[in-house]
């Protein structure tokens, strides 16, 4: 684990806010081109008259184009750095929605969704990258908040801007100007970016025979472990909530409207917006007890679903919102393995670490989403999904949560001794507690 922090080097220079700002702009615009196709089911449906299993298909490919890359992405960008990656990231976005664009059949409307998920898989964790290499480690926390907060912005541009030119120019238009904005970002990043301040050491690009060994040694450190199950662990509920299953679990389910649905996952986003700096700054004061915070969210989660499911739908409108502000949290949880990805392993191999970490929440959350289909179709086979198939469906995510908790405990034991061969020992939690208490009642503070 890296050692701790000066305070007083708590500094940012102004231009790490300037290269963080184009890094928020290519995440912004990388979420558009990911969340673009989804806005454009029906007009999609006419075009390449596709089905809506076949469209559904595009989505759940582009998800696995994005989490087979992470790990190949994460060796690259320790390679040649994050310029390079956002940039090619957004340029490869672009060729995709250009080829979306002008596409009248399957064939090339999937290669451009293949395209899409591989410039995709680029951008985020670079970004990442750029934090972690301007911004002192005590900020770090808060700003990776922030990045990932920010970046659903382009969920917005998507259902607003896009959706408007869907229905007044059309698609080619609207894809059209997807690309060139994918090209702008691109052309900025590579004018603006840099890939580490002036002055701060640098590690030369590793060799091809140094790409494998980074990637054995990220892998067997238990810190890079620990950082993929609390990513897998907290972020498959809330993806598989927000991006498929959740408005129809609201609207079949408990028998809102469309409109209640809508607001309750709008009242999703505003509850990942407020506890993404919350969640960065307790991490940024208790490095030491990440860990307990992944378990205490997972623990949240676990609690408001169980009470959910538990209850005789429909369950009452408090009880929802409930459901919604609990699972939010897993956003923000997810963002904590990220951390332990950055503290555990040298800056010659964190975009390695933090691929891994990155894998762990999609692959989880992809499953979970194909799971949760399987049964819901099972138990409404030619009819809509009823009350009792989603309640059904969604306790497939006991066998995730048990296999993400295990993971946790076990690699947050390892990594505990691990730290203590290095000569940093973590005090029981007891002990903190109780000096925090005679600190409190210490006159003078």
């Amino acid at each position: 684990m890296q050692p701790p922090e000066n305070p007083r080097t708590t500094r940012v220079p102004a231009l790490a806010w300037i290269l963080w700002t184009v890094g928020i702009l290519a995440y912004v615009v990388a979420v558009l081109q990911r969340t673009s196709f989804g806005v454009a089911g029906l007009d999609a449906a006419d075009r390449f008259g596709a089905s809506a299993g076949m469209l559904a298909s595009f989505t759940v490919l582009q998800l696995l184009v994005y989490a087979g890359l992470q790990v190949p992405v994460g060796l690259l960008l320790d390679r040649v750095g994050p310029r390079w990656m956002v940039a090619g990231g957004a340029l490869l976005m672009a060729a995709g929605q250009a080829l979306l664009a002008f596409s009248t059949g399957i064939g090339g409307a999937v290669l451009a969704r293949v395209l899409v998920g591989a410039g995709d898989a680029m951008t985020f964790i670079s970004v990442l990258s750029l934090v972690t290499r301007w911004f002192p480690p005590r900020r770090i926390p808060v700003v990776t908040q922030l990045t990932g907060l920010l970046g659903q912005l382009g969920q917005v541009l998507s259902a607003v801007p896009l959706v408007a030119l869907l229905h007044g120019p059309g698609w080619t238009t609207a894809f059209g100007s997807a690309a060139a904005l994918g090209v702008l970002v691109g052309v900025l990043a590579l004018a603006v970016l840099r890939n580490g301040p002036p002055g701060a050491d640098r590690h030369p690009a590793p060799s091809l025979g140094d790409v494998g060994r980074n990637l054995a040694a990220a892998w067997r450190h238990p810190g890079t472990r620990l950082g993929l199950w609390s990513h897998f662990v907290t972020q498959f509920p809330a993806n598989t909530f927000a991006l498929m299953w959740g408005f129809p679990y609201l609207v079949s389910g408990h028998g809102l409207s469309s409109a209640a649905a809508s607001t309750l996952l709008t009242v999703f986003v505003l509850a990942t917006m407020v506890a993404g700096p919350l969640v960065g700054g307790l991490v940024a004061r208790h490095p030491l007890r990440r860990s307990w915070l992944v378990l205490g969210i997972v623990g949240l989660m676990i609690t408001a679903w169980a009470v959910t499911l538990a209850w005789p739908p429909p369950a009452p409108t408090w009880l929802l919102v409930v459901l919604v502000l609990c699972v939010a949290m897993g956003g923000p949880g997810s963002m904590i393995g990220f951390d332990f990805a950055r503290t555990f392993n040298p800056p010659g191999r964190q975009g390695t670490a933090t691929g891994i970490v990155n894998a762990g929440g999609f692959v989880a959350a992809l499953v979970t989403i194909l799971l949760v289909g399987v049964v819901l179709d099972v138990m409404s086979p030619g009819r809509e999904f009823t009350p009792e198939a989603f309640r059904a469906a969604w306790t497939v995510q006991i066998l995730f949560w048990t296999v993400g908790l295990a993971g946790v405990l076990r690699t947050r034991a390892l990594a505990r001794r691990r730290m203590a061969e290095e000569g940093v020992r973590v005090p029981p939690l007891r002990d903190s507690l109780r000096r925090r208490r005679a600190e409190a009642r210490t006159p003078g503070r």
